[in-house]
């Protein structure tokens, strides 16, 4: 991932972006209802209060959720920079996606980031806000940047969750984002969509009759020790609105590192693999493929036997609106296999 090794002055880039802020915050009010207008919305976001003076008109997302979050509201207009895309952006959202500059495929520089002049910054994961990625929501707030972290991301990944991630979470961050950019009424929009499509997903899931010890895995990526979904992040939601087993709903964190020869053991009967772009053993789902019919041990599994597979998106897998797509595919897959006669 592309990443700047030198600092800019503190100085220069102050200048810069002050000016930015200036010119946004004395802008004239726009027509009513176009979420411009001044406003000042004070929210707990995480481990933090979070104040902007007026909807965000120059705004920097720093992954690719976030980024689609922000075009399904409208708002790719007020958008100056995206980042970290791991996968071709949604079909529905790419043609407003054009219009938003990419700041870097990968992780940005931190330099790249206020170089955008940005009034507001929003970030997927909680390792997007430390300087081992970006930078910690403390420096950009000493440039006056306010930040918004996806509240389904406060902690670490790898960290064990007392609580799992449900989706009134991913709700709660539309209407908070959509507040925050003065346009409330088009996050009570997106929610109620997302939560039709979910009653509709649980309908055709509740008239199958599914084997009593059915069980789902959800393999993101790597082949050696992968990554599989615990019972605290997407997937688990999946699992849970759908009133089936997680393979791993044991595990209390999001995607803990397990072996092969445990997941023999549990012999899930239908794999949902992640087809990821970026290159490496066990990203791409023609990887993933190669490695189950490959290795002598795992293509024992009943699944990889029979071809029980389920493609999904990263996005998908990750906690973003997509986690409803995610959750309707495999709603389908399961009629696929169990809905007939």
């Amino acid at each position: 991932m592309p990443r700047h090794s030198a600092r800019l002055r503190p100085a220069l880039l102050s200048a810069a972006l002050v000016a930015a802020l200036v010119a946004g915050g004395c802008a004239a009010p726009g027509p009513a209802g176009d979420g411009t207008g001044p406003h000042r919305v004070t929210l707990r976001n995480c481990d933090r209060e979070v104040t902007v003076e007026a909807p965000p008109r120059r705004a920097v997302s720093l992954n690719q959720g976030t980024t689609e979050l922000l075009l399904a509201l409208g708002l790719a207009d007020r958008v100056v920079g995206s980042a970290t895309w791991t996968e071709p952006v949604r079909a529905d959202l790419a043609e407003a996606e054009r219009t938003v500059p990419r700041l870097a495929e990968g992780t940005p520089s931190f330099e790249s980031v206020l170089a955008a002049e940005p009034d507001f910054v929003i970030g997927l994961y909680h390792a997007i806000f430390t300087d081992e990625r970006v930078a910690s929501r403390e420096r950009f707030a000493e440039f006056g940047v306010p930040t918004y972290l996806s509240p389904t991301s406060c902690r670490p990944e790898a960290a064990v969750l007392d609580e799992p991630v449900r989706l009134a979470d991913i709700y709660r961050e539309v209407t908070e984002v959509a507040r925050i950019f003065g346009v409330p009424e088009r996050g009570q929009e997106l929610v109620s969509r997302l939560k039709q499509r979910v009653t509709e997903a649980r309908r055709k899931v509740a008239a199958l009759r599914l084997p009593d010890d059915f069980s789902v895995l959800f393999w993101f990526g790597q082949t050696e020790s992968p990554y599989l979904a615990g019972s605290t992040g997407s997937p688990a939601i999946m699992t849970r609105a759908l009133g089936i087993r997680n393979a791993y709903d044991d595990v209390r964190s999001m995607w803990p590192q397990v072996g092969w020869e445990d997941v023999l053991r549990r012999n899930p009967d239908l794999l949902v693999l992640a087809d990821l772009t970026r290159e490496g053993p066990g990203q791409s789902l023609e990887s993933k493929k190669e490695f189950l019919t490959g290795d002598p041990a795992v293509a024992r599994l009943d699944a990889v036997r029979a071809g029980r597979w389920l493609p999904m998106r990263g996005t998908e897998l990750n906690l973003t609106i997509s986690t409803v797509d995610g959750l309707e595919k495999l709603a389908d897959k399961l009629v696929e296999l169990y809905g007939g006669p």
